[in-house]
């Protein structure tokens, strides 16, 4: 008997000594991010949880992913909130829920081989006042809900499932034969033109009626109230809370966005999954909106939208809120299929500021780097820093700016010919209401495939200005195109290019490159046209005698100096 509590002994010793160590090594990643560090960000302190614990078990819950257990986990929450706070273990099964209401001081660990389902019953999500597209408007409850809160953590390797096929509405054209023909058996109504599949008939009158999802006519509760099935809700809501952890978990199969992260400070999110199919509208990975010192590092997203959004209110709403998304680290993430691998957009009325995103992945992405904003929204995002990205096999651009975002995927636009160049007619007052890009830096970036290597469009009231690329290297079968845009530089800038131009401008001034090298034989080198395009200056590998120039009948011939450059 002694021999076996010294064995006990020596087993809780030797878990006590690994997750300290484990701690440890963590601290010195976490510290390690701040190290060359773009600007002033304060070190963010972790949740400090109280060692209370109790398990879901101990209130009736069952793990047979039939019986429902919304009350073992209200009473499980508010036992631990009672004693001043702790931690709600998720044990290994099956668990069919609700909605689960966070309170301060609770950490919720979810335990390797724990499954939680959210009930398909859209009754227990309620209406309630929130923000959603960057309006103030009403949504349902989300699955994971907390607002208001201080001190708050999830942990664990488990699953949270969002059961987002009950909400969504699908696509035709993202689906299977055999797929469609099982959605459609499966109820529901099909759009009149049979290229959508809504959840019921008042989802297809409130969608009708809609902008980007929000029914901006409704005013009441009771209005909102005859089209709930519409308001499906993300996944995972957390509004004002301070000082929170997200470690660990998958996060998959969500209604609208997944991760929802909404004007909170001293956030951490660490070694997450998220996942949604690739058809899921409007299945976002995480959006990070109007937040102030967030860490987001070493997690991989594969969704059926943007996958790394950051965000800050829209139009009047946002200005009126005024909380940009300020001091955010990015690191060491990687994302499958997204419209886009870190997008910053088209919500961006608050501002973003203070950004830096290094180490990270983007493989199949539609877009890799996505900026995207629109006349209206108003906002200045600035200060955005990107190092050592790798992308591959990226079927659009990989790195986007468009001032003209209209609420279709890049792939979208270009297949109805959306994708506009619109420097010419009346051009509106620069006012509150006017977004601006400017001072986003990029260095050290690959890419091996895209359908264009960079597009670059401002607004002529206001062009993107101040923005600078460093160690540039890409395979694509289109070059840069420069739209309305003031201050650009390169410096080392190597392109594998199918066709030309390699390079165009229109209306853009102040042009610095250095260090081109263009290989293959892509015809057409460069190609400036518009009367506001001036000061381009290239000094490149090439022999400036075979490089092959076009200059519109508006553009001086003087605005463009080419020089060669010895290796």
């Amino acid at each position: 008997m002694k021999r076996y509590h010294l064995y006990i002994t020596v087993f809780i010793l030797a878990s006590v000594l690994t997750s300290c160590l484990g701690k440890k090594r963590q601290v010195q990643k976490d510290v390690s991010l701040y190290n060359n560090l773009e600007f002033n960000m304060p070190v963010i302190e972790e949740p400090v949880i109280p060692l209370y614990s109790v398990t879901i078990t101990d209130f009736g819950a069952v793990g047979d992913g039939k019986t429902l257990n919304t009350q073992a986990f209200i009473d499980a929450i508010e036992s631990v909130s009672q004693k001043g706070g702790g931690r709600v273990i998720i044990p290994p099964g099956m668990w069919l829920t609700g909605p689960i209401i966070m309170k301060s001081n609770i950490n919720i660990h979810i335990e390797e081989g724990a499954l939680v389902i959210f009930s398909p019953d859209k009754n227990l999500y309620p209406l309630i006042e929130t923000s959603f597209e960057g309006y103030d408007t009403y949504r349902c409850l989300s699955p994971v809900y907390g607002k208001d809160l201080v001190n708050i953590s999830f942990t664990g390797k488990g699953i949270f499932d969002g059961n987002g096929d009950v909400w969504r509405p699908v696509k035709r054209e993202k689906l299977t034969e055999s797929q469609w023909d099982d959605l459609v058996k499966s109820g529901g109504i099909v759009s009149d033109d049979g290229s959508q599949w809504f959840p019921s008939e008042s989802y297809r009158e409130a969608q009708a009626q809609s902008e980007m999802n929000v029914p901006r006519e409704l005013t009441s509760r009771e209005e909102f109230e005859r089209y709930r099935d519409f308001l499906r809700p993300v996944m995972v809501s957390l509004v004002n809370c301070k000082t929170v952890l997200i470690d660990g978990p998958v996060f998959q199969n969500s209604p609208a966005w997944c991760l929802h992260p909404l004007m909170c400070e001293d956030l951490i999110i660490r070694n997450v999954t998220v996942r949604n199919p690739w058809y899921s509208q409007n299945g976002d990975g995480i959006d990070i909106e109007s937040c102030f010192n967030t860490i987001l590092s070493d997690s991989n997203f594969d969704v059926g939208d943007d996958a790394i959004c950051i965000k800050s209110g829209k139009d009047a709403d946002g200005r009126r809120r005024g909380r940009p998304t300020e001091n955010l680290i990015i690191r060491d993430c990687i994302v499958y299929h997204g419209h886009g691998g870190v997008t910053i957009g088209s919500e961006m009325s608050g501002g973003v500021r203070n950004m830096s995103v290094r180490g990270c992945i983007f493989m199949g992405t539609d877009v890799g780097l996505r900026f995207k904003t629109t006349r209206g929204r108003g906002g200045v995002v600035e200060n955005i820093y990107f190092s050592d990205i790798d992308m591959i096999n990226i079927p659009t651009q990989a790195i986007s700016f468009n001032m003209y975002y209209g609420g279709m995927s890049v792939p979208e636009m270009m297949a109805k010919g959306r994708y506009t160049e619109a420097t010419d007619g009346t051009v509106p007052p620069v006012t509150d209401e006017t977004p601006q890009f400017r001072n986003i830096s990029m260095r050290n970036l690959t890419c091996r495939g895209a359908l264009q290597a960079i597009y670059l469009q401002g607004l002529p009231e206001l062009n993107i200005e101040n923005i600078s690329f460093e160690n540039i290297n890409i395979i694509s079968q289109m070059g840069i195109s420069c739209v309305d845009a003031t201050d650009i530089s390169f410096k080392g800038l190597n392109l594998t290019v199918d066709k030309g131009p390699v390079l165009r401008f229109i209306n853009t001034n102040v042009v610095n490159i250095s260090g081109l090298d263009v290989e293959g034989d892509p015809g057409t080198m460069i190609d400036v046209r518009g009367k506001k395009s001036k000061k381009i200056n290239i000094t490149t590998y090439n022999p400036v005698e075979k490089i092959k120039v076009f200059t519109g009948d508006e553009v001086d011939q003087s605005v463009i100096s080419i020089n060669q450059e010895m290796r």
